[in-house]
């Protein structure tokens, strides 16, 4: 089955994902949700070692899937009110003033207009002029078409948005022997956004054969849609695009936010897709022509499926972004999915993360984006434990004492590096994932592999070894491979255990070399570069849970390794109901 999942923020909403085979049993279950009473149980945390402590998910049961109105943010995420798995869909809700702590609120969308009466799945939230929040979204018709409609809060003085009325003229968007649309591959319409001319633009992921496209429609009132003749964007090869988004960045690296809406002589634009066919979600940096209704990638990686660029290259997809004005910032949030066996998830009772909010930006290159937690979230840290500045030999490790392990924020800073010592690169490898596969933490080299090893047991029986390598390219360029390693994170062989790995563009001659790793009992959330790599790994160690876990500098090169900083923090449990 395609995945799932939903999200809207501050001025966004998103739910998104893939085609499913809808059951006639969704209606029984629906129909007992038309009071709009949120069915979301609490679920103790005892005897749970994999629940996170301040990493969003409800209780229990399967989630997937936030916008800010009033002072008030607003997580909408698909939720199945029955069980750890997929099915009977509703979109659950839960706010927060802070993007950390949670409470949940009654259901907001749910089956109830033969528009969507077999399904309500993704959409995205747009502000309107008169400050409306907005929700378009994709519901699934009788003829099991996916349809776009429209919903508006009944009491916009309410910062709850507790109660949410269809329009009636739902669906605004379908499929027609017309048209030419793909009744089965038309979902997850973005935040619109308006012209110079007064006129809405919103975006709809599709595909036409392999090719994927952004389709395009616009409107004067945003009811009535009209569809353009052409795509925003289109790639061969690529499949279904789920989970469009399209936004705006500043140029020269500032770390500022954009509306949506925003166009000027110092912008650049994101399109952003979550590929169907790979599960991952990746984008492009380019140019937006207005006029034209065009998007054109300064370099189209996403027809390099495998090494174009993505904001997460671990277990993360169907992200979206918002533009919080409050703050003037681009947030993101994206999916974590589940690496345990749908078995285990019904014995867990629960299926599904989110990750920490984190700010986005372009880069002063402007080839890449830049990620970074959301600062709030260092206010659930605890006293920090500081190690000097010292020397890790090769082959050595260093367990970093006085932290809870499995609940952690930990930042690491490499000193200069005696760069003659590297290893050469050879030319054939290419892929970094498979490079990290075959070069685990265990198996030695020269620069690396050196960084931390989390949720190890106390014989490192089990443990995630997120790390970097250091290769030499040729005389005066070096490649830095950075790796989370999951081969030992579990002595239960039925996860999934795969090894994730990219390329760090980041010159070690130049730049500093830096790590900060979210440990939250089943998350290892790294950020490389000062956040210009990203890798999120899902794990379920058997041994190292809760107080049995460690956690370990390591440097397992035969060269030596300079930690110029090292800084951990046990992190409080966040307030999620």
């Amino acid at each position: 089955m395609a995945s799932l999942n939903l999200f809207s923020f501050f001025a966004l909403l998103l739910l998104c994902h893939g085609a499913l085979q809808l059951q006639a049993s969704h209606h029984h279950v629906y129909s007992r949700l038309q009071d709009g009473v949120s069915a979301v149980g609490s679920s103790s945390s005892k005897g749970q070692p994999y629940r996170t402590g301040y990493h969003f998910q409800p209780p229990k049961n399967w989630i997937n899937g936030p916008m800010i109105y009033k002072g008030i943010y607003h997580l909408f995420y698909q939720y199945n009110p029955k069980g750890a798995v997929w099915g009977n869909i509703v979109w659950a809700h839960s706010t927060s003033t802070d993007l950390i702590n949670w409470t949940p609120q009654g259901y907001g969308i749910y089956p109830s207009h033969p528009s969507d009466i077999n399904g309500t799945w993704s959409g995205s939230t747009t502000f309107l002029k008169d400050g409306t929040p907005a929700i378009l979204y994709t519901g699934i018709n009788p003829k099991n078409q996916q349809v776009q409609n429209l919903a508006v809060p009944k009491n916009r003085s309410d910062p709850y948005l507790k109660d949410w009325v269809k329009n009636p003229k739902n669906p605004l968007m379908a499929p027609t022997p017309q048209n030419g649309i793909n009744a089965s591959s038309f979902r997850d319409p973005t935040t619109a956004w308006m012209g110079r001319d007064k006129i809405w633009r919103v975006i709809i992921g599709s595909k036409v054969d392999r090719k994927g496209m952004a389709v395009l429609y616009t409107s004067k009132d945003f009811v009535n849609w009209v569809r353009a003749d052409h795509p925003l964007h289109s790639t061969d090869g690529t499949g279904m695009w789920e989970c469009p988004d399209f936004f705006p960045v500043l140029v020269g690296g500032y770390k500022n936010g954009l509306d949506t809406s925003k166009l000027g002589p110092k912008v650049k634009h994101v399109l952003k897709v979550s590929l169907d066919d790979t599960k991952h979600d990746h984008y492009t940096v380019g140019n937006y022509d207005p006029i034209k209704d065009v998007y054109t990638a300064d370099h189209d990686g996403l027809a390099d499926k495998d090494f174009g660029l993505r904001y997460d290259y671990g277990k993360y997809y169907a992200s979206k972004t918002f533009f919080d004005s409050s703050m003037n910032r681009r947030i993101l949030l994206g999916w974590i999915n589940e690496s345990s066996s749908v078995v285990d998830d019904i014995k867990k009772g629960w299926s599904g993360v989110h990750t920490i909010p984190r700010t986005i930006w372009l880069h002063k290159s402007g080839k890449q984006l830049v990620q970074w937690p959301v600062k709030e979230i260092e206010k659930l840290r605890g006293k920090p434990v500081v190690v000097p500045t010292r020397v890790l030999n090769g082959g050595s490790k260093v367990e970093l004492k006085g932290i809870t392990a499995v609940q952690a924020d930990v930042e690491m800073y490499f000193g200069k590096f005696d760069l003659s010592k590297a290893e050469k690169l050879d030319p054939s490898w290419t892929d970094p994932q498979l490079i990290c596969s075959r070069m685990g933490s265990s198996v030695r080299g020269k620069l690396g592999p050196f960084g931390l090893l989390v949720l190890g047991s106390k014989g490192l029986e089990e443990y995630t070894a997120v790390f970097y390598r250091i290769f030499r390219a040729s005389d005066s360029k070096y490649v830095v491979l950075m790796c989370s390693d999951q081969s030992k994170s579990s002595l239960n062989n039925a996860n999934d255990k795969t090894t994730y790995g990219t390329f760090l563009d980041i010159d070690p001659i130049k730049e500093m070399l830096s790590l900060r790793t979210l440990i939250d009992h089943s998350i290892v959330e790294s950020f490389g570069g000062f956040g210009k790599s990203c890798i999120t790994s899902r794990v379920y160690p058997t041994l190292a849970i809760d107080g049995a876990a460690h956690l370990y500098a390591f440097n397992n090169g035969t060269q030596h390794v300079r930690i110029a900083r090292l800084t951990a923090w046990s992190m409080k449990k966040a307030h999620i109901a």
